[in-house]
């Protein structure tokens, strides 16, 4: 699992929503993990509903290929 942590963060470089309810001036300590399912998840959901999966056709390829037939109109 990837983690960050920062020790005695000042509080006013975070983010509004983050920073609401804690004392001006204050200093925190931050850790930020990265959920490794969610990310397992939205490659596996991209994988199977990807364009053209049964010909193995890359986003890029997919996008290139309708710019093409849309450039064919203009």
């Amino acid at each position: 699992m990837n983690r960050i942590v920062k020790k005695h963060y000042p509080a006013s470089k975070l983010p509004e929503d983050l920073r609401e309810g804690l004392p001006e001036g204050a200093v925190v300590d931050i850790e930020i993990t990265v959920d490794e399912s969610a990310v397992a998840r939205r490659r596996t959901l991209r994988d199977y509903f990807g364009a053209a999966k049964d010909r193995e056709t890359s986003t890029e390829e997919a996008v290139r290929r309708i710019r093409e037939l849309r450039d064919e109109w203009d």
